[in-house]
């Protein structure tokens, strides 16, 4: 294949990056190429079983795939993706050098970095703090969360900062049930995405001695395939992935339920779910409240304040998760709403965390009384959760349009 001599300064800027070990990052973007929807490829240096690799993400329009390369092998795909792509940004701890098509003529520009690696500031900056996870746990690296230097990618802080929050707050109710006495713990993970906290909930169990068994269940396929082969390679042998829902996966029992960025009525199936099982913690961010909206009601003292749109869905919001939380109180839990880093696929920051006292097969009828003259202030008739609990017919359709 015959390339610009831009092409092969750049590829030359590049091998001379890895052999010296200053490759950092390479973002080829613009694709042009035969696949479709694919619209950048994100590559990254990653250490594998003492083997320096480069960890390649695909972005697609709706969706990541990841895979590893040795170097012989990636090289080899260099010069094609140069071809099929309009812009070419290889980082290095000392230059960013870009490569780029404008108006049919190639052109190759390069700019130092004048304050060095920027990680290496945010890591010092951040010494002092308490960290739930290691940084240099190979899951992180295959995740995309840090470099092969165990740093933390700049664009990975917020994800790095939800994952210790996480952590800490699953830390703090599994010790508060007593679930880590236990010789044995078994965790579900609904909608587990990309395993960021999948991942991370095995390691941190795995840290404090006990036999962990975590489950991440998912409805997309391929991150099914994606997080199931990131657990093989960090040998994580008691940590699986199935394709599915909380209404389609089945379980006799489960110590910790988790069901994050469950859709409108989906979070009531999960809390379900957990009441069910007999789950000793339970942990929802719930999102797309939708259910309660147009069966609102606006009380007469209320009129003013809900004639406001906004103020309506932040109104059924409240009332929406006050009555899941009151509910999971009358079924014997202890249980608080709580802020939480937000989700990447939403701005809510909200969770339900319940804690079990005791196991209930009814609920505790002042409680109940709560629930009902909530419901009947606001002219509620049907709660998802409040069915399910009843055992009464339900919709299962639950979408999310965020």
């Amino acid at each position: 294949m015959n390339l610009p001599p831009e092409h092969t300064l750049f590829l030359e800027y590049i091998q001379q990056a890895w052999q010296t070990q200053q490759f950092d990052r390479l973002i080829l973007s613009q694709y042009q190429g035969e696949l479709a929807q694919l619209q950048k490829m994100i590559v990254r240096p990653i250490v594998l079983k003492a083997e320096q690799q480069l960890h390649v993400v695909y972005r697609y329009q709706t969706k990541d795939i990841s895979k590893n390369y040795p170097w012989q092998e990636f090289a080899g795909l260099l010069s094609q993706w140069l071809n099929e792509c309009q812009q070419i940004n290889l980082f290095t701890t000392q230059q960013e050098i870009q490569l780029k098509a404008k108006k049919g003529q190639w052109k190759l520009t390069s700019t130092k970095i004048k304050s060095g690696h920027p990680i290496a500031i945010e890591q010092q900056h951040n010494r002092d703090k308490k960290r739930w996870i290691s940084q240099d746990k190979p899951f992180l690296q295959l995740l995309g969360i840090t470099d092969q230097k165990h740093a933390v990618i700049p664009t990975m802080a917020r994800k790095w900062k939800q994952i210790n929050k996480f952590v800490e707050i699953f830390a703090g109710a599994i010790r508060d049930a007593g679930v880590l006495a236990q010789d044995h713990i078994h965790v579900v993970d609904f909608g587990s995405g990309k395993g960021y906290l999948t991942c991370a909930v095995y390691d941190y169990l795995l840290e404090q001695q006990t036999q962990p068994q975590v489950t991440g269940v998912e409805l997309r396929q391929e991150l099914v395939e994606f997080c199931q082969d990131v657990a093989t390679q960090v040998d994580y042998r008691q940590l699986q992935f199935f394709q599915g829902d909380v209404r389609s996966y089945q379980t006799d029992k489960t110590d910790v339920m988790i069901a994050l960025h469950a859709c409108d009525i989906a979070t009531d199936f999960a809390i379900h779910t957990g009441i069910r099982l007999g789950a000793k913690v339970i942990m929802c961010a719930p999102c797309c409240h939708k259910e309660l909206r147009p069966q609102l009601q606006s009380p007469q003292v209320l009129k003013p304040m809900l004639q406001f749109g906004l103020h309506t869905g932040q109104q059924a919001e409240m009332l929406t998760d006050t009555l899941r939380a009151l509910f999971l109180q009358a079924y014997g839990y202890d249980t608080k709403v709580l802020e939480f880093v937000s989700l990447e696929h939403t701005s809510k920051n909200k969770m339900i965390l319940a804690v079990q006292q005791q196991q209930r097969t009814t609920p505790d009828a002042k409680i109940m009384q709560h629930i009902e003259a909530l419901k009947a202030f606001y002219g509620i008739e049907k709660q998802t959760l409040e069915w399910l609990l009843k055992d009464l017919p339900v919709d299962h359709r639950a979408g999310c349009a965020c």
